[in-house]
């Protein structure tokens, strides 16, 4: 996703906000907050898992690329990332 400039970011936060709000009045799973629904529906909309090239042991990223975890909860959350290694 683009890095360079962090509006891109925020402007994608600004969608997804205004595409699944919190308090949607027609949610029935509100167990744990507002953003309960909401944070599933975002998570089934974004990718969960990456593929990230590696050369000779740095990043192989494009110029405006960057990664970020994105977290689609109001509370703080703690998670764990898990990384998978293939190859030489």
């Amino acid at each position: 996703m683009e890095n360079a400039d962090p509006s891109a970011r925020r402007d994608l936060e600004v969608f997804m906000d205004d595409l699944v709000p919190d308090n949607y009045p027609k949610f029935i799973h509100t167990h744990e907050g507002p953003d309960d629904m909401p944070s599933h529906i975002k998570m089934a909309l974004t990718r969960t898992t990456e593929v990230i090239p590696f050369s000779n042991g740095k990043l192989t990223l494009g110029t405006w690329q960057g990664i970020f975890l994105w977290e689609h909860r109001v509370q703080p959350h703690n998670r764990r990332i898990v990384l998978s290694m293939q190859g030489d």
